[in-house]
């Protein structure tokens, strides 16, 4: 068992140590330049965010994708993990992560605008999208895209349980915890929010961004 505990540390030590930084650092910087300092033209895109346009195609308003996607990027990650940069590296990694958030919206301006090249729309007229879809239809090699689109949403699928949805719940019960008088189980918290997430999924997507749009708001 001991070997086992190594190995993974090991494993993990070497994932999340300079390779990791290098290729994601990297790869900002390679999408920085290949898209011209996209960056430029941020408050462009929060303008056309809040924009409303009713003739636009879509399932949802663009100020709905706007907070269904920043539902989906700012939480835990974002505080806890500022937090232990901070914890670990002093006030320095500030700038750090700073950097790294700047050059960042390159990367993901480039998976949203891959999200939507390789989309597609069910016969009832729903968009459907994300990296699986870019992986099958975007690889030359369509059965090695068939194959890594398979493997992403398996460990996406894992990721959401234990990186996702563990660690957020967690987070939420030991503030209600911490600041409600009155002993409530945690067990009893995890199970009133998924119930109150399964009924906002199973609606599908207006749902989401109805949702979404709704605290977003407030």
């Amino acid at each position: 068992m001991q070997a086992v505990v190594k190995f993974i540390n090991d494993l993990d030590d070497a994932i999340w140590g300079l390779p990791m930084i290098v290729l994601l650092f990297g790869t900002h910087l390679f999408m920085t330049l290949r898209t011209g300092f996209i960056q430029r033209k941020t408050f462009t895109g929060i303008k056309l965010s809040v924009t409303k346009d009713p003739d636009s195609p879509g399932e949802v308003s663009q100020f709905q994708a706007l907070t269904t996607a920043l539902a989906s990027t700012i939480g835990t990650g974002n505080i806890v993990g500022v937090g232990t940069a901070v914890y670990l590296g002093g006030p320095g990694a500030i700038l750090w992560c700073w950097l790294t958030g700047v050059f960042g919206i390159a990367t993901k301006y480039a998976e949203s605008l891959i999200a939507v090249k390789y989309r597609v729309q069910t016969k009832d007229g729903r968009m459907q999208g994300g990296a699986m879809y870019a992986l099958e239809r975007g690889l030359k090699w369509k059965s090695f895209g068939k194959m890594m689109a398979i493997i992403f949403a398996a460990f996406a699928l894992l990721a959401s349980f234990g990186i996702g949805c563990g660690t957020q719940i967690n987070a939420i019960a030991e503030i209600i915890e911490s600041n409600v008088p009155i002993a409530v189980p945690r067990i009893a918290v995890g199970v009133f929010f998924g119930l109150i997430t399964a009924i906002v999924i199973i609606g599908g997507i207006k749902s989401i961004a109805t949702v979404c749009e709704k605290l977003g708001n407030h």
